[in-house]
């Protein structure tokens, strides 16, 4: 089972560090091209979520693994509180812009989605917090040829 970690610094920017990472790494696979933009659409609203609510601390972790039928993304941060899907009774989103992050994630994977105090990843250490994780059906991923740089 492949398995990739990606340490997130709390900065603005690592959302779009994460989706970079995630879509870089599901490309490679040579994944189907509709779960890699479903995996990082995921992906940015759980890395974004993380950057907005868990405030301080050491940013998150972000770890993917793909086996055999599954992806699964898993993003570790400090903040102890689990994540609220908001009522969409109201026509406006939150003063950012946001809330409704949840709600794709749940309609992409289909409601494979959860979150818990501790979800083991290799037995990689991880911050203080809570683990808020998707999982994507995926094909099994071939063994692919190592590739080598041409020799000059």
């Amino acid at each position: 089972m492949p398995s990739y970690t990606l340490i997130c610094p709390p900065l603005e920017t690592s959302p779009h560090i994460a989706r970079d990472f995630v879509a870089t790494v599901l490309r490679t696979l040579e994944l189907d091209r509709t779960l890699v933009d479903d995996a990082i659409l995921c992906t940015s609203e759980l890395v974004t979520n993380a950057c907005v609510h868990a405030k301080g601390g050491d940013g998150t972790v972000l770890w993917l693994a793909v086996e055999e039928g599954r992806l699964r993304v898993v993003v570790y941060d400090g903040d102890e509180n689990p994540p609220v899907i908001r009522e969409l009774t109201t026509p406006e989103p939150d003063e950012r812009g946001g809330g409704r992050g949840l709600y794709l994630v749940d309609a992409l994977t289909a409601g494979r989605w959860g979150h818990g105090p501790d979800i083991p990843y290799g037995g990689q250490p991880h911050p203080e917090g809570k683990a808020v994780w998707f999982d994507l059906p995926a094909e099994p991923v071939a063994d692919l040829p190592v590739r080598r740089p041409a020799s000059p």
